[in-house]
């Protein structure tokens, strides 16, 4: 690990203007992703800015009936508070899925938004990767290369790296919106369906994040009601990133949302996808699917998707 300085900050304002104005220096948290990236020299930050005391740690009611959620709520508590499970479901659901309990009570709401791909190429410094050494290539395209757990929609030439988050697929389904603070002092609202980017030519260009730029709260909507299920097909039981995850919101009449995980650069879904939930599984992946690009090991993921959804509609 590279030496480092290092401040606590105590104004969510301040910590966007440091942060951008020293070259170099990242926010942390919990940690959970970023120290074990920076003892891989992957990340290399030259100033860390601790945000535990902003007291951003309170799930707080909306005018309109939503949830706003702090950007240091831990994982365990967003999952077990008594609102998110009676009403948002999906998201109990899919946190409950994610890591261990022990990473979950460490990890924070904006830092889960934020942590990185676990491509294996990203991870192993020997080899070129677009996201961690831009213009260096793709390992994962190369000619022999495990390609099994990585993206098939939504990836580029540059990067068919997936997103690891299981929360950020029902925030998605959910329709959540990230609120910032940006290094002027002035807010933002960013609707979650923006916040990720694909990878296009820049895949290290993850988020619509500006430099310095700080999560603050995520909000949810009022809660839509329905049956919420949430399935994470991976290679163990536990402790494992996803092959495919499926968040489902199904209504009584047959409509509603779904959103995966495991086979793209972010949470994906699509509205006109989700009309297709009364017409069944085929329907909803043939339009979700539309244009991907798998490769040989990876294909498989395709199938996997719509046969967890078809298992879901039916047991809901």
């Amino acid at each position: 690990m590279r030496q480092f300085s290092y401040e606590r900050a105590t104004d969510a304002a301040d910590a966007a203007a440091r942060a951008a104005e020293v070259t170099g220096a990242k926010f942390i948290a919990g940690g959970t992703n970023l120290l074990d990236l920076m003892k891989l020299e992957i990340e290399t930050p030259v100033h860390l800015i601790d945000v535990n005391g902003l007291g951003l740690d309170e799930i707080t009611e909306t005018d309109d009936g939503g949830l706003r959620i702090g950007t240091l709520v831990t994982n365990t508590a967003l999952s077990a508070d008594t609102r998110i499970r009676r009403d948002y479901g999906v998201l109990t659901r899919a946190i409950a899925a994610g890591a261990s309990g022990q990473l979950r009570n460490k990890a924070t709401t904006g830092g889960n938004l934020l942590q990185r791909t676990r491509c294996p190429y990203f991870y192993d410094t020997a080899q070129p990767c677009n996201k961690r050494a831009p213009g260096s290539g793709c390992a994962a395209l190369t000619e022999g290369a495990f390609s099994r757990q990585l993206g098939v929609i939504g990836t580029s030439d540059a990067c068919i790296a997936t997103h690891p988050s299981d929360m950020a697929v029902a925030m998605r389904a959910l329709d959540a919106v990230v609120e910032t603070v940006t290094p002027t002092g002035m807010t933002r609202r960013i609707a979650l369906e923006d916040f990720h980017r694909l990878p296009g030519d820049t895949p290290e260009d993850e988020t619509a994040l500006m430099p310095g730029e700080l999560i603050t709260h995520v909000t949810l909507p009022a809660p839509v009601g329905g049956t919420h299920a949430y399935h994470k097909v991976r290679d163990r039981a536990s402790y494992a990133f996803a092959l495919v995850s499926v968040a489902l919101i199904r209504q009584p009449d047959g409509t509603g949302r779904v959103a995966l995980g495991g086979v793209a650069p972010k949470p994906w879904r699509s509205t006109e996808a989700d009309a297709e939930l009364p017409n069944g599984a085929s329907a909803v992946m043939a339009r979700l699917l539309d244009g991907a690009r798998p490769t040989e090991e990876n294909a498989f993921k395709i199938t996997l998707a719509e046969r967890t959804l078809a298992a879901m509609l039916k047991e809901a």
